[in-house]
């Protein structure tokens, strides 16, 4: 099943990637870098505009958790995602002494999402949130790039 998902993104190109990424970004838990590598390797296609799809459907997911995060309270976010209490807490605590900048770490999978919600729940500047994840998640989709060394 997953080929066929899989599948289907590379078929639409940087669209595709961009969707990718933003599923990737969100709650859904899916793997962006596996589209963005098959889409390099196989198709040719340009590595730029692969870079800056991913990276904009990846950060406007974790913002989209963001916003989600902004909307509710701890227990209501643990409950529809399915998370255990103690950990949505523990990363909102760990959030809450770092603040916005932790949006450089929502690049990270399963945590990642966690962090993004603790920065909405949490109120943290949007502006801050919006730049430290944009970078974060530009890096780490730039050093995909780079190691496949298709720039």
């Amino acid at each position: 099943m997953s080929d066929a998902i899989n599948q289907f993104f590379i078929d639409y190109g940087v669209i595709g990637m961009f969707f990718c990424a933003y599923i990737a970004g969100s709650f859904i838990p899916f793997s962006s870098e596996a589209v963005m590598i098959a889409l390099l390797l196989t198709t040719g296609i340009n590595p730029w505009a692969t870079l800056i799809s991913a990276s904009v459907g990846n950060v406007l997911g974790s913002m989209t958790n963001y916003y989600i995060g902004s909307c509710g309270n701890l227990e209501k976010v643990a409950k529809l995602f399915r998370i255990r209490p103690v950990r949505l807490r523990n990363v909102k605590e760990w959030t809450a002494k770092y603040g916005g900048w932790m949006g450089f770490l929502t690049f990270l999978p399963i945590i990642g999402t966690l962090i993004s919600l603790s920065l909405g729940l949490l109120r943290c500047n949007v502006l801050t949130v919006f730049l430290t994840t944009t970078i974060g998640k530009f890096i780490r989709y730039f050093l995909i790039v780079l190691a496949l060394g298709v720039l």
